[in-house]
């Protein structure tokens, strides 16, 4: 499969995306790096940052996931997940695990997580503990590197670290069952600093996803196509 571009808007160069979530037509995003991580909501058409809570700077930010009213926030190597409010953004509760934190997402019962393995884990929705795993694969063989996640249309959408691909998986028995080329997406001036993709989140309301990359300029609407 291959993405169809149906609008492209202004993202902060400064953001070392981690997460993107939509969530009743609000739009969050988490930032990482240290001394630089955020947890936001933005104007996914501006780009313009309308709430925005800093975290701590011994704090990782990660992948981000909604739950109802609440957002959760990994952070890296800290084993720490941070709960806010997602009208405010006020931190209400943090969970502790254990090992690396890299993809969240939420599938209406339980939180999916990756860790930069071919893994995923399972969590409770309310005390985050692990409840299963489920291991990726692509032709029969693991699939590591999974890194942020995105659950629509009863399937798992997930970014490759380091690649410009984004595969589907079926969520019962870990196989993908897409492969996306989301390459070729910024221009040749616009790859300047820029890193790696990173960032999914599906608009069910229009039914099209966005995409964008950490400190990328631009954030891209898209639909997931047939080659």
């Amino acid at each position: 499969m291959t993405v169809q571009v149906i609008g492209k808007h202004p993202h902060d160069r400064q953001a070392f995306t981690q997460g993107l979530v939509i969530q009743d037509g609000a739009m969050f995003e988490s930032t990482g790096l240290y001394g630089r991580s955020t947890v936001r909501q933005v104007d996914p058409n501006t780009g313009g940052v309308i709430n925005q809570v800093s975290l701590q700077p011994d704090l990782f930010g990660e992948g981000l996931a909604a739950a109802g009213n609440r957002l959760v926030q990994l952070t890296w190597r800290e084993g720490t997940a941070i709960v806010y409010d997602i009208a405010t953004l006020r931190e209400t509760a943090r969970h502790h695990y254990k090992g690396e934190g890299w993809g969240l997402c939420h599938d209406g019962k339980r939180f999916i997580m990756s860790d930069g393995s071919a893994v995923l884990q399972f969590r409770d929705t309310q005390t985050f503990d692990v409840t299963g795993t489920l291991t990726a694969t692509l032709r029969g063989t693991p699939l590591s590197g999974l890194n942020e996640l995105e659950y629509a249309g009863n399937c798992l959408y997930a970014n490759i670290w380091g690649d410009d691909r984004i595969v589907r998986i079926d969520p019962l028995s870990g196989a993908v069952t897409a492969e996306i080329d989301a390459s070729g997406l910024l221009q040749p001036n616009e790859r300047t600093q820029a890193d790696v993709l990173n960032g999914i989140a599906c608009d069910p309301s229009r039914g099209t996803f966005f995409i964008t990359g950490k400190l990328w300029p631009a954030i891209f609407e898209v639909r997931f196509v047939n080659k």
